[in-house]
């Protein structure tokens, strides 16, 4: 019987010998995966019965799994069963519940907007409620999510929800019958500017009957006296389903082109998704809105419609997120979303920024593309738009009131006063009674200039300079009196932040939309491009 020493150096000599031929060897897929998970489950076991205290098998696993998909790129996650409700949201296009977006401000649970047409809406829950208990069980240790799980259940059935609201001392208690939500994706749409019949569609997400849902607001702006042109704002819209984004895509361009491309490692992972029906907006200037937080299924559709010359972008870089998960059920009601492909649109490039697997030659970033009509687009830097329109740095004073949540706060307190809010004729006096709430709540910040001096005046604590205490003074007070123009210096800014959070309160779509033309930069330069056909046109060209 040959001996182990002379099996190995056998192996190794037929091994060099095929090397020699130009030829490589790599061990079986299927042994490596056999040999390690037989590691790993010894190592586990070992560790759960005999290490030093008692650990929590399940906990241990869970960090295993999570460690082990932390190596691929950050989409292919576990997702446990808390979280199988919101895939099913997005697939399904709906869930049984009450109609209440909830999010965390100031520490506490509020209502973030009911949705219209729903028990909540029809109750009369309002944007700013204060939750505080649903069912008797106070929410205080509750999450958003955990939340919203709550008020979900078996359609006709009831919740009990107790809200604080401003201006009562009393808290109120609704009694909210569970139905069918339908998950709208559409935020906002109609006729921006009615000389020019120009509309607007504010696409939120990529879910369920996402281009049916395009196809309705067109054809609605249609009937109430015309659609010349339109824009498609992407902004901030995280994606969704691939299969809506080229439906979507579908509305714009003529059938048999190819929107997108994905290519992975499974043969049933390469296909190719193109248009099928005629267009229904196929002709008419089409402008297209875009920021940094424009991904996946938004970048499909701003990308495809670049490449296919059909829109100008405008806007922000997008996120650059080109890779498509699937879902994967798993045993005890968990599933593995999981990357499977990445995706090309009709140019032929990839938009995804950052490489997690290894980039190969026909992937590497900054490599130059065509458009059908020539113009020069590059690969690996998300959507590059037609027209840039970079955002401005936020100052400290932004920023606080952001986080203060007090634009939220105080428009709690304007619609509880308040009728009615015209964006174009209120904001003006809007703005007075923003700044007397400022000065009554006793807002503070600190802006960049304070940071400074406070780290100057410690490092001189700490080795004195000999600079005069007269001279610190004296810079400080100029430091504060400029802190005191800053309210005046960025009033436009802040008019906007107050003046979206005021028109989200009053139910009134043509209101919106006015704050969107008065206010939004982008939608300014929208504008001024749909109303110059020349401009537009030559954008376009190559």
């Amino acid at each position: 019987m040959i001996s182990k020493k002379r099996y190995v150096m056998a192996l190794m000599l037929v091994l060099s010998g095929i090397a020699g031929l130009g030829l490589i060897y790599r061990p079986d897929p299927l042994f490596l995966i056999k040999k390690n998970f037989t590691i790993f489950s010894e190592v586990y076991s070992e560790v759960s019965e005999g290490y030093v205290v008692e650990v929590d098998p399940e906990k241990l696993m869970r960090h295993g799994i999570r460690s082990m998909l932390e190596t691929l790129d950050p989409y292919t996650v576990l997702i446990e069963e808390s979280q199988i409700p919101e895939i099913e949201i997005m697939s399904r296009g709906g869930y049984a519940g009450v109609g209440i977006e909830v999010g965390s401000r100031g520490g506490r649970l509020v209502v973030i907007a009911p949705i219209e047409g729903y028990s909540a809406h029809r109750k009369g829950i309002k944007a700013g409620d204060v939750i505080l208990e649903v069912n008797g069980m106070t929410v205080e240790s509750l999450s958003a999510d955990e939340l919203q799980l709550q008020m979900r259940g078996d359609t006709g059935t009831t919740v009990e929800i107790m809200i604080e609201r401003f201006g009562l001392d009393t808290p109120l208690l609704f009694e909210l019958t569970r139905e069918r939500i339908e998950v709208r994706n559409i935020s906002s749409y109609g006729i921006i500017d009615e000389a020019q019949r120009i509309g607007y569609i504010h696409l939120t997400r990529f879910g369920q009957n996402t281009a049916e849902e395009v196809r309705n607001a067109i054809n609605d702006m249609r009937s109430g006296g015309g659609l010349n042109s339109l824009v498609l704002d992407l902004r901030n819209n995280p994606g969704g389903l691939l299969f809506e984004a080229v439906k979507t895509v579908d509305k714009f361009v003529g059938p048999g082109i190819g929107v997108v491309t994905t290519r992975g490692r499974a043969i049933e992972s390469r296909t190719v998704f193109s248009t099928e029906e005629a267009p229904l907006f196929g002709d008419e200037p089409l402008v297209v809105l875009i920021n940094n937080g424009s991904a996946s299924a938004s970048e499909i559709v701003a990308g495809a419609l670049q490449d296919l010359d059909r829109a100008v972008i405008i806007g922000e870089r997008s996120f650059g997120k080109g890779l498509v998960q699937i879902v994967k059920p798993l045993s005890y009601n968990l599933a593995l979303k999981i990357t499977t492909s990445k995706y090309y649109i009709p140019s032929g490039r990839s938009i995804q920024t950052v490489d997690y697997d290894g980039s190969n030659a026909y992937d590497q970033p900054d490599r130059e593309f065509s458009t059908r009509a020539g113009r020069s687009v590059y690969q690996h830097n998300g959507i590059d738009p037609d027209l840039h329109l970079e955002a401005e740095p936020q100052s400290m004073l932004e920023i606080a009131l952001q986080q203060q949540n007090h634009y939220f706060f105080f428009a709690n307190e304007y619609a509880a006063n308040h009728d009615s809010f015209d964006a174009v004729s209120d904001s003006e006096s809007a703005y007075s009674e923003f700044r007397s709430y400022i000065e009554r709540v006793e807002f503070t910040y600190t802006n960049q200039p304070e940071r400074y001096f406070a780290q100057l005046e410690e490092s001189l604590l700490e080795q004195p300079s000999g600079i005069e205490g007269d001279l610190l003074d004296q810079l400080r007070t100029q430091i504060v009196a400029a802190k005191s123009g800053e309210m005046n210096a960025f009033k436009d800014r802040i008019m906007k932040d107050m003046v979206t959070e005021l028109t989200g309160r009053f139910e009134d779509s043509a209101n919106r939309l006015m704050s969107l033309k008065t206010y939004d930069d982008g939608m300014s330069l929208a504008l001024r491009i749909l109303e110059d056909q020349q401009r537009y046109r030559s954008v376009l060209s190559p």
